[in-house]
């Protein structure tokens, strides 16, 4: 086979991916925005607040860390906060791990870097629906999404006060919305209604309590946890399966 007939499907895979993350760029942009400026008004430097959203690569980690810095609070509870925000990740690994263990160890590792919300979501669907997951069409979506999340962190850096709220003029909807549609598109799953709904209303109730953003987690953990207690039924396989096709 010659190099033109292989780097041809690859090419077509990473454009596949890079069209699926038009929207998640679109909806993730006001809050990368928000994430400078408010940087900068927690006495970061652009350069400071564009390297945090480059390694760190987190939107609601990120919230919290400059909340935290502004506090002066002991490092290591601002790495033990980040953590606990983003310990859904572990759960993200755990699954899309099946789907990418055919890949050499180095691009698993690079594969795991960006393994964010929507990434893991549509590795999992892809999987799920029998499709390979392969390394390019990953990074098609991947690239996009986090080139343009640090971009957009240095422009909100930058000019972030110039920006009106996002709040006021309804862009913070935008991401919720993307995520209400990945939600529902795991509906066919086998008892997915009781566990949506005991994840939807941990969260709500951590929101109250404990808030933004633990509730994250907590609502995720609520969810595990009683997809973990309801009893396996002869028919979930086959449900499964069926929820493939």
């Amino acid at each position: 086979m010659s190099v033109e007939a292989v780097s041809q499907p690859q090419s077509g895979a990473f454009w596949r991916g890079a069209r699926l993350s038009i929207p998640v760029v679109v909806a993730s942009a006001p809050f990368a925005i928000l994430f400078g400026a408010l940087a900068v008004d927690n006495g970061f430097s652009v350069a400071e607040a564009t390297l945090m959203s480059a390694t760190i690569y987190g939107g609601a980690s990120q919230l919290v860390g400059i909340e935290l810095f502004g506090h002066q609070v002991a490092p290591w509870l601002v790495v033990l906060s980040i953590f606990a925000v983003n310990f859904r990740h572990v759960l993200y690994s755990a699954a899309v791990g099946k789907h990418i263990d055919h890949w050499p160890l180095l691009n698993q590792a690079i594969g795991y870097f960006f393994l964010v919300d929507p990434q893991y979501a549509e590795a999992e669907r892809k999987g799920e629906n029998g499709e390979d997951v392969s390394f390019a069409w990953y990074m098609g979506m991947a690239v996009p999404i986090y080139v343009f999340w640090v971009a957009e962190s240095a422009l909100g850096a930058l000019f972030g006060r110039l920006i009106p709220d996002p709040h006021a003029i309804g862009l913070d909807f935008l991401l919720p919305i993307y995520f209400l549609g990945l939600v529902m598109s795991f509906r066919k799953r086998p008892r997915w209604l009781p566990i949506v709904i005991a994840s939807a209303v941990a969260s709500m109730i951590a929101y109250k309590t404990v808030g933004s953003p633990w509730h994250v987690s907590l609502g995720a953990l609520a969810g595990v946890l009683l997809a973990a207690a309801l009893p396996v039924r002869q028919g979930d396989a086959v449900e499964t399966a069926e929820a493939t096709i």
